[in-house]
């Protein structure tokens, strides 16, 4: 019987682990994929957002020689905060069934079946991705995740979105010699881009390098072209790849078969604020989690502090 079992091997699945390590309370911490699963399916050339001490984590020094550390500098620093504190983890273990019953939790997964008093569900939101919900959008073509801009060289590109990741993609194919075309359903792009990047998008647009058609929708995809509805009308242009740049969310179905009451209109999970418990006992939220389909609320910086609001809650109710 575990004091804890944290569902997720991310960078706030790791916090709560070192949390609880440090109250000396028993737990595992289990991942359906690798080690900080969702980072490592980030772009291989992302830059974060946040300076390398807001990413930091059980208080270790996260050192880099870069103003804002990149995906391959957080790889290394997880992994290495997971190995030297010789925490309890279970990679390539998918959670199948969590059930509560007699004041306490069975969790099954694809290669064991454990018992704990808690549970704390640190999945993240990156492994769904929000579809368009258009004709074509199950070819081969189009893609939700992206990991090299070379692959891209010479091809007609249509990426559709306006925010960080969208406009990452558009700007790093087109510096490697693709045809971009941004489909950007509002207009302008988004403010929430990197402050330093949006100038360099607003510049590459007004220069006529990427084209961008704004107050517009990508209303269907074909094997060599696709057609954009735009304020204009309809248009078709040539296209070999579509970067559906729209966005992931949480499994909400994962959520609800753990009997977690989900808002009617945006999905968020109900939990105390300041305990992070949700309305099954004992079973607690942390990270983006939390925030539904607002998945823009929560990140690693704001939400490191959910895991020492769940564990001391732990500890006072033990």
């Amino acid at each position: 019987m575990l004091d804890i079992f944290i569902i997720g091997g991310g960078p706030i699945g790791l916090t709560c682990g070192l949390a609880a390590q440090k109250a000396g309370l028993s737990f595992v911490i289990v991942e359906k994929g690798t080690l900080v699963n969702s980072l490592y399916n980030y772009p291989a050339t992302m830059t974060f957002f946040s300076t390398s001490e807001k990413l930091e984590i059980g208080g270790v020094p996260f050192v880099t020689v870069h103003n804002k550390p990149t995906r391959n500098d957080a790889l290394e620093y997880y992994r290495r905060v997971a190995l030297s504190n010789s925490l309890p983890i279970h990679l390539f273990e998918e959670v199948t069934e969590v059930k509560y019953e007699d004041g306490f939790y069975t969790i099954t997964t694809k290669k064991a079946t454990y018992q704990a008093k808690k549970v704390i569900l640190s999945t993240g939101f990156y492994d769904i991705a929000v579809n368009l919900n258009i004709p074509g959008e199950n070819l081969p073509k189009v893609k939700h995740y992206y990991q090299d801009p070379h692959y891209y060289t010479l091809q007609k590109v249509v990426v559709v979105g306006s925010s960080n990741s969208a406009i990452d993609v558009a700007l790093e194919t087109y510096r490697k010699g693709a045809e971009v075309t941004l489909v950007i359903r509002g207009s302008e792009v988004s403010h929430r881009v990197k402050y330093w990047v949006r100038p360099d998008i607003l510049n590459r647009i007004k220069e006529g390098s990427i084209k961008a058609y704004f107050n517009s929708n990508l209303e269907a995809i074909r094997e060599n072209e696709v057609d954009i509805q735009t304020p204009d009308g309809l248009i078709t242009i040539p296209n070999d790849f579509v970067m559906a740049m729209t966005g992931y969310k949480p499994n909400f179905e994962f959520l609800k078969k753990l009997g977690i009451i989900l808002s009617e209109d945006k999905f968020i999970p109900q939990y105390n604020p300041e305990t992070m418990e949700t309305n099954m006992p004992g079973l607690y939220l942390a990270g983006v989690v939390c925030g539904g389909l607002d998945t823009h609320l929560w990140f690693i910086e704001n939400s490191r502090v959910h895991a020492d609001m769940i564990i001391n809650d732990i500890v006072e109710k033990k």
